[in-house]
């Protein structure tokens, strides 16, 4: 008997929620097709798709990765372990629950157009249609960092200003905590070592996330807003704040592009790059 396939926990992007068929649904459908036996968990914020939709935007990330720790920690099909795939703001979010729930371990992590240096901008947002998008980008606007809109706005969690790097590093509850701003916490590091490969996504054509660097772990140099720098030239890497530096000389970072923008990928392409990862 072939050894069981490893479960594969998934977490949804902004505006999105566990079981859209266009999205999530079909992610683990076309998983679950090609892993025969798989176990996949799509990840609901709150107790039906309304409240796990509108969670993206307001609930706190702290919260939310609390809530997830807890779902994982329940589930007795995870504990041998899992693979994780965030897409979007997921994939911060479950390098949050490596970093701080290693239990279960989490094995691979795979993040799908993960912002990691945060972003600096909402050119597009998902939903256009509705005034939520225009509603944050006046309120990212007026007072990111204000303690009323770090508790209450998903984006200004991981809002990150490269003009106002002191306030970033002060008031960011969610993304300077986790990216080690403030000091360093061994445990994290330890935590996010564990993982055997930590894969990260790049959409080359990205309208929706600014930089598009920020999902290879780069950012903005600091100070402007214009020329941007690879993670390697970050202080995060030199001073090796998370780990990052030594999992990169052990071969465990793995960095992807793809052709298209934000979240756009082609069945192929998912099969013959991703589906390796999760085998």
């Amino acid at each position: 008997r072939a050894a069981a396939a490893v479960p594969l926990v998934l977490w949804h992007g902004m505006g999105d929620s566990c079981c859209n068929p266009r999205s999530m649904g079909y992610i683990r459908k076309i998983v679950e097709d090609r892993v025969p036996g798989i176990y996949v968990l799509s990840l609901r914020i709150g107790s039906n798709l309304i409240q796990d939709m509108e969670n993206s935007f307001f609930m706190n990330a702290n919260d939310q990765v609390r809530e997830v720790c807890s779902q994982l920690a329940k589930d007795p099909r995870l504990k041998g372990g899992y693979n994780a795939m965030g897409f979007s703001q997921g994939g911060q979010f479950l390098r949050a629950v490596a970093q701080r729930c290693p239990s279960p371990p989490m094995l691979n992590l795979i993040s799908i157009g993960g912002q990691h240096q945060g972003v600096y901008g909402f050119p597009r947002c998902p939903g256009e249609s509705s005034h939520i998008c225009d509603w944050i980008r006046k309120t990212l606007d007026v007072g990111a960092y204000t303690q009323a809109v770090q508790e209450h706005l998903v984006q200004a969690e991981y809002w990150h200003d490269p003009l106002k790097e002191e306030d970033y590093r002060k008031n960011s509850i969610f993304l300077a905590d986790i990216n080690q701003e403030r000091g360093i916490n061994e445990t994290y590091k330890k935590n996010l070592k564990a993982l055997k490969k930590f894969v990260m996504v790049k959409f080359l054509n990205d309208t929706m996330v600014d930089p598009p660097i920020s999902e290879w772990f780069g950012f903005y140099k600091s100070g402007q807003a214009k020329e941007t720098i690879p993670l390697w030239e970050t202080s995060l890497y030199t001073e090796d704040r998370l780990g990052l530096q030594d999992m990169d000389k052990a071969g465990k970072l793995v960095f992807l592009g793809v052709e298209g923008d934000h979240l756009q990928f082609s069945e192929e392409w998912f099969y013959t790059t991703i589906l390796p990862f999760l085998q």
